[in-house]
Formats: C-alpha cells, structure tokens, sequence
C-alpha cells in the first residue's frame, strides 16, 4: 500500500500548486466532507492528481487560504464526479474552475447502467476500486493510511475515465449535450433555502393539528441551533423520528417528556432543558403554521384526470413520446428530459401549443438547447394529438 502525506500548511500548499501548475491536461479533483457527522457540508479533504505533477491530499480546515492553488489551476478544466455535490465545497474555499467534465454525468448520457465512481473506473479502464470508506467521517484527525489510499484512488485514475468517456461521446454523437449540461452544472444557481425548512421533518405527515406543527417547528429550531453550534449533524443529535415521537406523544412535563420511550438520540436526555423550553415555545406560540403550504408545482398526475382531464391527456399522450426518444438515444429519460418540466408544460401549455413555444416555455423552466431541439416537436405533436383524442372521447360519450 503506497503511503500518502496529507499537506497542512501553506508552504506545503505551494509547493503543490507550482507542481500541479507544470502538469499537463486536464484536473482530476474530489472532496471527502463528513456528510451525516457533522452539521456543515464543508470540506475535510481535497484530492487533487494532474498528469505529469501526481496526486495531492489537501487538509483544508487545517490550510484555510487555497489561492496558490486556485490560481494554479482555477483555468484548466476539471474532471469531477458528480460535479454538483463537491463544487459548493471548493467555491467555500475559493475553489472556481473555468470549465469541467463530469464523468458521472457523461456516464448517465451514455446509457451505463452503473455510473458510481467505482463502477465507472472498473467499466471503462477494467480497475476495480475499493469503497468502504465512502461514508467515513472524514473530520476524523489523523486520518488514517487507508482511506488516505482510498482518497487518493479516488483522482488518481478520473483523467483517464475522463478521456475514455470523451471517446464515447464522440462515438455516440453526445459531445454538445455532455458540453451544455457541464456548463449547466457550472454555472447553477443554488436554490434559495426554503421558507419553511422545518417541513423536511421526516414523518411530520404524522403530525396533526397547528399547534402541534408549532411544536415540531420549535424542536426543529432548536435541533439546528444546537446541531450548528456543536458542529453535528442533527439527526446524530435527536432523529426526526424522535422528534415526532416526542410531538406526538403530547407530554405534559418535562418529566413526562423525559419518559418517551422513542424520544432517542445522543442528546436526547443532555439537552432535556432544551427540548421541553421548545416544547413550551411551540405551544405558546401564536403565529401559528398552516397544515398545508401552496405550492405552484403542479398536483401529482394522479389527480389530473379529475381536475384537469385535458392536462391529464397532453402529459398521457407525451410521457411515452419522450421515454421513447430517451431510448433511441440510449440515456435515461431524466437526463433527456425532467419529468417536472413535462409536467409543468402540460399542465399550463403555451399557447399556441407549437414547437416554437414549447421550447421557449422549456427554456425558461432551465431545458437546454440540445433537450429542447430533441422534445420540443415531439412534445408539440402530442399535444396536438391529445385535444383530437380528448374531443373524439367527449363525442363518443356524449
């Protein structure tokens, strides 16, 4: 098992960076964060290889200032795997590349069945890549040789899985959408967070009544603040499910708070003063949350042919237009097309309902240019076919 130093310092980031400056091609580059340990999404290690400079472990809590190395290779372009998750983490430490190739996301567009890390690696170069390590806590200091080893694998072959990949999408004629959908991912805007984050309570549907919803909206509160001072993921702290245990059980003390067999967790009984003053906060408080929150997503597709039968058609007659075009071109229908845009077109169509207008409704629901020349007319057709179909229905019925 080859050793691997872990560089700590500045002087060593340097060093790293000039090698790195002088490699040739393409940045293979991976964050380890300790998703499910602690409460931040920060990273704890960052993997770096390049052709002719080798693999580098960055300990970035420990570094803090990245600029030598944004500036060695903030203008090549990056090969990451499943880009969307490790870039929030890089741009916290300044970390911006100027392009990127996704080989998880080339993978989908190609129509593998398997596009995890390990699978790619094995299935496009034949190496088969050890994974226990993958939901390690990686804020674990010092880290151990092995999953160093683990890491540092995890880079060390992507430029090659890179350039395979790109040799299939030349082949396959997918080089312009694997182009569009890498400066998708580049350059996406995060979502804003939500307005009631509390209602991600896993088995809050449970829940009955506003002043109890006020209550999980306290403990849910009060979770996060804790969870954000100790660095903990929350759910380490108290599960949701003990939350709702805890909800559900309508204790009248803390005494009786303290007996909720379900109320589990860590610091469950650590933090009973805690619990119970939100417990108190809840029920005491007087804007109280509504059960249901308006969405403007359109309402499953299971209601549509009682609230909007010719919505119910359009989305009936394109589904399988779509999953069809998806197959020829050998890739999952999300990635041709997401269902939610589908659905939001049918539901509220353009008006006309052409190709022209489909695709500038598309458009600005976030399709890019190549899922848009492949859906829009077939979209367009299908919809025009659905009001012939739903009008021969309504003849024959009436």
């Amino acid at each position: 098992m080859a050793e691997y130093d872990v560089i700590v310092d500045g002087a060593g980031l340097r060093d790293a960076s000039a090698r790195l400056a002088d490699g040739a091609g393409p940045v293979a580059v991976d964050v380890e964060r300790a998703s499910g340990f602690r409460y931040s999404q920060r990273a704890y290690l960052i993997q770096v290889f390049r052709r002719g400079a080798g693999v580098f472990l960055f300990d970035p809590p420990a570094i803090g200032d990245f600029a030598p190395l944004a500036d060695a290779i903030g203008a090549e372009e990056w090969v990451l795997h499943a880009a969307s998750q490790d870039l929030p983490s890089l741009r916290e430490l300044g970390l911006e590349p100027a392009a990127i190739f996704d080989t998880e996301l080339a993978s989908r567009l190609l129509g593998h069945a398997r596009v995890g890390l390990g699978a790619v690696v094995e299935d496009t170069l034949g190496i088969t890549l050890a994974k226990e390590h993958s939901a390690s806590d990686w804020s674990t200091r010092p880290l151990p040789q092995s999953w160093l080893e683990y890491a540092a694998l995890d880079v060390e072959y992507l430029v090659d899985v890179r350039d395979a990949l790109q040799l299939e999408l030349v082949e396959q004629g997918k080089t312009l959408a694997a182009g569009e959908e890498f400066a998708a991912v580049l350059s996406r805007v995060p979502k804003p967070p939500r307005g009631d984050p509390w209602r991600r309570l896993s088995g809050l549907h449970t829940v009955r009544g506003r002043r109890n919803l006020a209550v999980a909206r306290a403990l849910w509160l009060a979770r996060e603040e804790y969870a954000r001072e100790q660095d903990i993921a929350p759910g380490r702290l108290v599960p949701d499910r003990a939350l709702v245990a805890a909800i559900r059980a309508e204790p009248a003390t803390k005494r009786d708070l303290a007996a909720v067999k379900e109320f589990n967790g860590r610091a469950s009984r650590t933090q009973l003063d805690r619990w119970w003053t939100a417990i108190e906060e809840g029920r005491a408080a007087t804007d109280l949350p509504v059960e249901r929150v308006p969405s403007d997503s359109p309402p499953p597709p299971r209601a549509w042919v009682d609230r909007n039968p010719a919505a119910d058609a359009r989305l009936k007659a394109a589904r399988p237009l779509v999953e069809q075009r998806a197959a020829e071109l050998n890739m999952p229908t999300e990635n041709l097309l997401t269902p939610e845009l589908l659905r939001r077109v049918a539901w509220h169509p353009p008006d006309p309902m052409d190709a022209d207008s489909i695709g500038r409704e598309l458009a600005d629901l976030g399709a890019r240019d190549w899922q848009i020349a492949q859906t829009a007319q077939l979209i367009a057709d299908a919809f025009v076919d659905s009001v012939h179909g739903l009008d021969e229905a309504t003849e024959t019925a009436s």
